[in-house]
Formats: C-alpha cells, structure tokens, sequence
C-alpha cells in the first residue's frame, strides 16, 4: 500500500509540476509574441495552450520525473531525519531539482530547449511549480495523513 501511494504521489506530483509548467510556457511564449505587436485572442492562447498540453507537457514532464526522482530521494533521506521539516523539504526539493534539471540541460544544449527558462523570471516560475508538485507529493504520501 505504501508503494502505491508513493507512486500515486509522484505522478500526482509530476503530473502538477509539468501541466503548470507547460501551461506557463505557452503562455509565457504567447506573451512575448504579443509584445511584438502581433495579436493574441483569447482562442488562439486556448488552442496553443491545450496542443503544448498535449504535445509539450509529456516531454517536459520527463525532466520532471527524472528530477524528482533524485530530489525525493534526498527529502525522503532528510525527512528521516527532520521530521517535522518533511512538509518543506519536498517542495525544496522539487524547486531544485526543476532548477538544476533546466541549467544542466541549458548547459549541454547549444540552446535553452524550453525558452521560458532564458529568463530568471521564468526560470522562478517553473521552479516554482515543481516545488507546488513536491508538496503536492509530500502530501499525498504523509503516513499521518
């Protein structure tokens, strides 16, 4: 039982990490588009939001995964030994791991492969939401709960 719950946790936990963080890609993207004077109804950020969901979300949230893995095995290590920190070391966990997951691949990239990242303002944004995932993760798998 406890191995579903962990990996129901974890899916939940990707699955809000990379839906949040595609759509604030879509988003983000549009808006820089739209600066440039170019018109952006309401259809249109609809439309491309729900096809990156489909086709943008899935990949992104490989990152995710492969990032959470590590990051909730090293929570999971120090929730063992602060326990009462469990319910903040997952979402730092999760912050980090979507930050070092996107600067490693920025690295090895000859270009930063998701553009809402070239900026820190973007970059916080989707740190952001792999920390709302982990938490949402830390949550489902509380043995209190």
């Amino acid at each position: 039982m406890q191995t579903i719950r962990w990996l129901g946790g974890f899916f939940a936990g990707v699955v809000v990490a990379a839906g949040l963080g595609s759509i604030f890609q879509t988003q983000y993207n549009l808006s820089r588009i739209a600066a440039l004077g170019e018109p952006m109804p309401l259809s249109l950020r609809l439309s491309t939001m729900l096809q990156d969901l489909v086709h943008f979300a899935p990949i992104y949230a490989i990152i995710v995964a492969a990032g959470f893995l590590i990051a909730f095995a090293v929570a999971g290590l120090l929730s063992g030994v602060f326990r009462t920190y469990r319910i903040l070391l997952y979402p730092a966990a999760g912050f980090t791991a979507i930050v070092a997951a996107l600067l490693i691949m920025s690295a090895m990239l000859p270009v930063t492969a998701i553009s809402a990242a070239r900026s820190g303002f973007g970059l916080l944004f989707l740190a952001v939401f792999g920390a709302l995932g982990a938490w949402l993760h830390a949550r489902i798998t509380d043995k209190t709960a």
